[in-house]
């Protein structure tokens, strides 16, 4: 496993030398008073956030693979890669075309091709590997380059059957295309370019050979990675303690409100609470997280999938308010319509797509739905000889829509605690049984949408307990019973 996430690690690190996009998750140290912590420390801590997120990624991203992207050209960064590489090709050919030629440089770029190559090599390869490193031995070669005896050529073509032994069929024509290429210094060029593709592709197979076996052990695999996180950098659980904290708070506010409205109710008795419904209120707070905000350490390698979740859920509470509001706008001249809800869903969702984006303007798209759920209602009034909605009803339907986006509004706040309680319920059900809550009044035209994304979203959930549960045990003891002995994390995981 150790040995499988390293390559996995090392071919992503390969292919964004800039810095891992996972090694850049946020990581926080102690606030007041700081522990003193060692460079070594901290990199052996961000190694294992490395393999930790991309082992977790694998596993249940089908979807997750390692694409080859360049810089843009437009970049600051980009423009520099393409100075610095135009001049060592240039260096290069000035080079090969003195006389006698400087081999130098190119044999470097041979020895390194040599490691390239080497390293796509399965174990017990022995044939190839000799013959590998006999055709492409730096030494003979400089040797030969003394007596300007290089066939410089020959080892090129010698190199491209070789990588068309070794690619992919998807690299077939890059190899037909390095055949017909005659200037060896743009073929040297395009062998290192369809190098790094073959190295994508090596990655993204170890990816697949290494998912099944993932998703068996990473219980097990994640918990460890974490634990030895946590030796490294004990404030990694800080943000996690905050958001389970800020979740007893809110039940007892809960319990407390219900208390007082109960007449009999002892006040003075301590009031108890569930360690299950505090972790399931924490959960149901990340449907409605400020992304801004950094999420809790126990949650990062899901960050983006709950982000997406919380925004289609954003997008589908628009789709129910839209549909509630017309209903009870329009009335009964509507209701019998077939699938007019679906209509209307149909209307609101292409002009809804990317509302997750900062360029994007509620406002103006809730007017333009308004516009097209009027001429729809109209025109299904028409059709079937009903007097069409009047000036005044257009706008006071067009004003409610508008109105969506307000805060404390009405109908949104309906849709939002409707949509929590489905969710609520989601988490309450046992992680075996795979019947679906009740739907409640108001979502049915975003049924099929609500029961796919609980779905996700409860065995995002799920497996998180599962994981991070003994963590999450010693967080709910301290701060719940903080008489009680502490201790390192239990190897029991709560359940719902």
């Amino acid at each position: 496993m150790k040995q499988l996430i390293s390559l996995c690690v090392e071919h992503h690190q390969q292919l964004y030398p800039w810095g891992s996009p996972c090694a850049l998750l946020p990581f926080r140290k102690s606030a007041s008073p700081p522990k003193s912590i060692t460079f070594d420390e901290l990199m052996a801590a961000a190694r294992n956030l490395t393999d930790l997120t991309l082992a977790h990624e694998i596993a249940v991203n089908a979807n997750f693979c390692i694409k080859d992207e360049d810089l843009p050209r437009n970049s600051l960064a980009g423009t520099v890669k393409q100075i610095v590489h135009k001049a060592f090709w240039d260096h290069l050919e000035s080079e090969l075309n003195e006389d006698p030629p400087e081999y130098e440089h190119a044999i470097k770029l041979f020895e390194e091709i040599k490691e390239i190559l080497l390293s796509f090599l399965t174990p017990g390869a022995n044939r190839i590997q000799n013959q590998i490193c006999e055709v492409l031995d730096t030494d003979l070669i400089r040797q030969q380059a003394e007596h300007n005896a290089v066939d410089i050529h020959g080892l090129a073509n010698y190199i491209i059957n070789t990588m068309g032994k070794l690619c992919a069929p998807i690299r077939d024509n890059d190899i037909k295309q390095l055949k017909a290429t005659d200037n060896i210094v743009e073929l040297l060029r395009q062998i290192f370019r369809v190098l790094d593709l073959m190295k994508v592709d090596m990655a993204n197979y170890t990816i697949q050979n290494l998912r099944p076996y993932l998703q068996r052990h990473l219980v097990d695999y994640e918990r460890t990675k974490f634990q030895e996180i946590l030796e490294e950098t004990p404030s990694a659980l800080d943000l996690t303690t905050e958001w389970i904290k800020e979740s007893i708070e809110d039940e007892l506010s809960s319990v407390s409100d219900e208390s007082s409205s109960s007449p009999g109710a002892d006040s003075s008795s301590k009031p108890i609470i569930s360690p299950t419904l505090v972790l399931n209120n924490g959960y149901l707070k990340l449907l409605q997280w400020d992304y801004r905000k950094t999420i809790p350490e126990t949650l990062i390698t899901d960050e983006v999938r709950l982000q997406e979740l919380r925004e289609k859920l954003n997008q589908l509470k628009i789709i129910a308010c839209v549909c509630l509001i017309t209903n009870n706008t329009v009335g009964a001249a509507i209701v019998d319509v077939p699938d007019f809800a679906e209509q209307l869903k149909r209307i609101s969702l292409p002009l809804l797509e990317g509302m997750n984006k900062k360029t994007f303007d509620l406002k103006e798209a809730l007017n333009a739905i308004g516009v097209q759920v009027c001429s729809k209602v109209n025109r299904s009034l028409t059709e079937r000889g009903l007097p069409t909605l009047n000036e005044e009803m257009q706008s006071n339907l067009m004003g409610q829509i508008a109105h969506i986006v307000e805060e404390n509004n009405p109908v949104s706040s309906l849709i939002d605690k409707r949509i929590q309680f489905f969710m609520r319920n989601f988490l309450a059900l046992p992680s075996f049984q795979k019947c679906m809550p009740t739907m409640p009044g108001g979502l049915s035209v975003i049924q099929t949408e609500m029961e796919f994304l609980g779905s996700q979203y409860a065995s995002i959930v799920n497996f998180n307990k599962q994981v991070y549960g003994p963590f999450y045990a010693n967080i709910l003891r301290k701060l719940l019973f903080p008489e009680a002995p502490m201790g390192k994390a239990e190897t029991e995981t709560p359940t719902n």
